[in-house]
């Protein structure tokens, strides 16, 4: 069933902390285009009740009892439509690596201004991904996995897919990599923004991929970029 336009983005709030859930949850009762669906104190509550209650965005607390946030994203990415927002510290890099790893489709620190949470809830349900410029960086700097191992390099599998990417493509993927946003890539490349949003279309469809936090990951990963840095 389609959701009309102009229904409230549908919230799911996942923290231990009872406070800190009464906080979020009064920040959004003033703002009509958001809607709290539903809490979770834990992460296996919070897989229950992304089934449950269907949410269009969740706000994911990583350290939590019984499952944390980062397995919890893993399960409802894997099995909902919902898209995951984490609440992180700063310089937290094997959680913000793990999360990255999950499905998660941005990041927020904890200190963020109120009325930058509310934006970023509205912008990941919209189907944009927060990856902030201290995420990418990480990902370039330590350039390894979530589980602490080398990139996997080039495979038969991500070589098929990297195949299926024109030489434009390939371009934009690169510039996404190093955390450059639509209209910075399209200056370097001399292209219009409505181009390089297509071609970032087209690379996440031809590799399957869900948003442009997920490209970055693949770019990285699959050892694309170390052979982009050769030439």
């Amino acid at each position: 069933m389609s959701t009309p336009a102009d229904a409230p983005v549908r919230v799911l709030l996942v923290d231990d902390q009872t406070l800190v859930r009464a906080g979020f949850r009064l920040l959004f009762s003033v703002d009509p285009r958001l809607e709290v669906v539903g809490e979770a104190a834990d992460g296996e509550e919070a897989v229950e009740r992304a089934t449950e209650f269907a949410p269009d965005v969740v706000l994911m607390d990583i350290e939590m009892p019984r499952m944390n946030g980062i397995d919890a994203t893993s399960r409802i990415t894997g099995a909902t439509d919902a898209r995951v927002l984490m609440l992180t510290t700063f310089g937290d890099e094997e959680n913000v690596l793990a999360c990255l790893q999950a499905g998660a489709s941005g990041f927020l620190l904890k200190n963020t201004e109120p009325e930058h949470l509310t934006q970023a809830v509205l912008a990941t349900a919209a189907g944009h991904s927060l990856l902030a410029p201290e995420v990418t960086g990480l990902v370039i700097d330590r350039g390894v996995r979530a589980d602490g191992a080398a990139p996997m390099g080039i495979t038969p599998t991500n070589r098929a897919a990297l195949d299926q990417l024109t030489e434009r493509e390939r371009e934009v993927l690169r510039e996404v990599a190093h955390g450059r946003s639509n209209l910075e890539i399209a200056e370097v490349l001399y292209v219009g923004a409505a181009t390089v949003k297509t071609h970032v279309s087209s690379c996440l469809a031809k590799l399957q991929l869900r948003d442009r936090v997920q490209l970055v990951v693949f770019a990285f990963e699959s050892g694309f970029m170390d052979t982009a840095a050769d030439g």
